[in-house]
C-alpha cells in the first residue's frame, strides 16, 4: 500500500470541476475516495481511508459520502459531462457515434441491492451481477460513457397489481404458477407486460433494458438536439428489436445500426427467414443478375472509418433494402 500524504496531482486539477457538487465536507471526503480509487489496490472504504496517514480519519466519514451525503450521481455526471464539452478534444461532435449496451457487473457475492442471477455469454453460465445499461460516445479523438443507469429486477407483486389497475386480465389457470413454478410466473408476467408496454402505464411498471435505453437516448436528443441529424446509434442484435427500432428511428430521429446473428429471422414479404439464408439468397440473385447483364442488388457506396494512422475511405459494396429489420411487423 502506498501512503497519501497530499491529493495526488490529477486530483488537485481536476476536482474543482465538481466542487459545485458536494458540501464543504463531503467535496473533501469525494477527493479522498477518487485518490484512493486511483492509487489503491484496496478499494473497499476501509482501505482507502487507511492510505492517507497524515490526515487520520474515522472511516465512517468517507462512508457517509457514499450512502447519506446529499448530492445526486445525476448532477455529478453532468459536472464531468461539462468538463468534458469544456475540451476540444473531447467534447461531442457531428462526426461522432453513440453506442447502446449493457455490461454484466460480477460480485461474489449475493447479499447487494438490486443484484441478479443473470447469463454470461461469455462464460457460458449464470453468475451473480448487477447490469449496467450505457449510452456511450465515440470518435476519432475520444470515447467516454454518456449516461448509465442500473437495471434493476422486476418485482414481481407490484408488476401483478399494476397491470391489474391498468384493466389487464391475468389468466386464472396461470396463478398456480406463483408457488408450483416461480421461474414460469415471472416469465408469464413479463410476456404480459411486454405484449401490453405499449400503454404508458403499463411501461411504467417495469423498466426492462430496452426501456432504460430509449430513455438514455431520449436523454441525449433532449440534451443535444443539433446533433440529433449527425450521430447515429448502433447496438448489438439483442438491441435489434422492432419496438426499440422504432423508438429509435421513428420517434427519436436518429439514424442506426443495429447487428444482427446469423440465426436471427427477418420478415419479408415472403414470410420469415433466417438471415444466413436470406444474405445467401441476395448473393445468388445478384451474381445471377450480372451474368445476365443486368443491375446487380448491390451497389457500392463510399464509407468514413478510423484506422490506427488517421482516417480513410473506402469504398463497400451494399445492398438497396428489400425486406425489414429483425422481427419487424411489416416489410419495407
Amino acid at each position: 500500500m502506498i501512503p497519501l500524504v497530499e491529493f495526488p496531482e490529477l486530483v488537485q486539477h481536476y476536482a474543482p470541476y465538481f466542487e459545485r457538487v458536494f458540501s464543504p465536507a463531503a467535496f473533501v471526503q469525494f477527493k479522498r475516495y477518487i485518490s484512493g480509487l486511483i492509487v489503491s489496490q484496496n478499494k473497499t472504504v476501509e482501505g482507502i481511508n487507511r492510505l492517507f496517514v497524515l490526515e487520520s480519519r474515522n472511516q465512517s466519514s468517507l462512508n457517509r459520502l457514499l450512502t447519506e451525503s446529499p448530492f445526486t450521481v445525476t448532477d455529478l455526471n453532468q459536472a464531468r459531462l461539462d468538463l468534458l464539452d469544456s475540451l476540444p478534444t473531447t467534447r461531442l461532435k457531428r462526426h461522432g457515434v453513440l453506442s447502446v449496451d449493457d455490461t454484466l457487473l460480477t460480485h461474489y457475492g449475493q447479499h447487494f441491492d438490486e443484484i441478479a442471477k443473470l447469463y454470461d455469454p461469455k462464460e457460458n453460465h449464470y453468475v451473480w451481477a448487477h447490469n449496467l445499461v450505457t449510452l456511450h460516445y465515440s470518435d476519432d479523438d475520444t470515447d467516454y460513457p454518456v449516461f448509465f443507469q442500473l437495471w434493476k429486477p422486476v418485482e414481481l407483486e407490484p408488476l401483478e397489481r399494476g397491470l391489474v389497475a391498468a384493466g389487464i386480465a391475468l389468466r386464472q389457470a396461470k396463478q398456480a404458477l406463483k408457488t408450483e413454478a416461480p421461474d414460469k410466473w415471472k416469465a408469464y408476467l413479463l410476456g404480459v407486460w411486454r405484449r401490453h408496454s405499449d400503454q404508458p402505464e403499463v411501461a411504467a411498471l417495469y423498466d426492462s433494458k430496452l426501456r432504460i435505453a430509449e430513455q438514455l437516448l431520449s436523454r441525449w436528443v433532449e440534451a443535444h438536439p443539433e446533433l440529433r441529424e449527425h450521430v447515429p446509434v448502433t447496438f448489438d442484435n439483442w438491441y435489434t428489436q422492432p419496438g426499440f427500432c422504432h423508438h429509435v428511428g421513428d420517434k427519436l430521429g436518429l439514424a442506426y445500426v443495429g447487428s444482427l446473428a446469423e440465426d436471427d429471422q427477418v420478415l419479408l414479404k415472403t414470410g420469415a427467414e433466417r438471415l444466413d439464408a436470406f444474405a445467401a439468397r441476395l448473393k445468388a440473385e445478384h451474381l445471377q443478375a450480372l451474368k445476365a447483364h443486368q443491375p446487380g442488388l448491390f451497389q457500392r457506396i463510399t464509407i468514413h472509418y478510423t484506422t490506427t494512422r488517421g482516417s480513410a475511405s473506402r469504398t463497400t459494396p451494399t445492398a438497396r433494402p428489400i425486406g425489414s429489420s429483425r422481427s419487424a411487423s411489416s416489410a419495407w
